[in-house]
């Protein structure tokens, strides 16, 4: 199956909002990745919901939903979810996680876990029931333009493998973080299936967004057989 593409909106130029809409319509995007950070879990703050809910306006894309903040099924309810959306919360963040990802579940969307670096594999292992996507962080959460952490290749070949062997092999694994053309290549020889564009890849001052989404559709599928 080809990679998906899901690119950072936090990136973005939000003077340009409508522009960028109208180019990763036309290029096809899977997902809009959107991140929510609460300076808590992450030493930053982003976007929010009445960005979500104008982004609804927008498009139909489908919306990539990171919730980077403590306790987040205490938020759920904020954020206008619909069916077909991802809407990814952390291992480490969320203190009654299986319930959590049954509450997103419920809502019609698809269930993630996010995985930090240090973060082991096996904390998904009583977890997989519930889940459609694993997103593994490549960088520490928190900052666009971080450079990769290189363990992390490791980790999504490491992760493929073990949802085979657990019987979940149709569990998508989802990367965000340096996510150059380049590291896309390495990624997607490792078994993952969605990535998060950003400052890396199709998000550079005065270039052609198109241009660079499709070189990047490029770079995820030059390898698949």
């Amino acid at each position: 199956m080809a990679g998906k593409i899901s690119p950072s909106m936090m990136c973005a130029d939000f003077r340009r909002l409508e522009q960028t809409i109208g180019a990763f319509e036309q290029a096809g995007v899977e997902y809009l990745h959107i991140d929510i950070m609460d300076g808590r879990f992450v030493p930053n703050f982003t976007l929010g919901p009445d960005f979500v809910r104008t982004l609804r306006e927008m498009t139909a894309i489908p919306i990539d939903l990171h919730l980077m903040v403590e306790r987040p099924e205490d938020h759920l309810h904020l954020f206008p979810i619909q069916p077909g959306d991802i809407v990814s919360v952390h291992q480490e963040a969320s203190v009654h996680l299986q319930r959590t990802l049954q509450e997103i579940r419920s809502r019609g969307a698809r269930p993630s876990v996010a995985l930090n670096p240090a973060t082991p594999i096996y904390t998904v292992d009583d977890i997989l029931d519930d889940l459609d996507v694993v997103l593994v962080m490549t960088v520490n959460p928190g900052f666009a333009g971080q450079k990769l952490v290189p363990a992390t290749l490791r980790k999504i070949a490491n992760m493929k493998r073990h949802l085979a062997e657990m019987g979940y092999g149709g569990v998508e694994i989802e990367v965000d973080g340096n996510i150059s053309y380049e590291n896309a290549v390495k990624m997607q020889a490792a078994g993952a299936d969605i990535f998060v564009a950003g400052t890396s890849s199709i998000f550079k001052k005065d270039a052609d967004l198109l241009e660079l989404t499709e070189k990047f559709r490029a770079s995820i599928t030059s390898s698949i057989a």
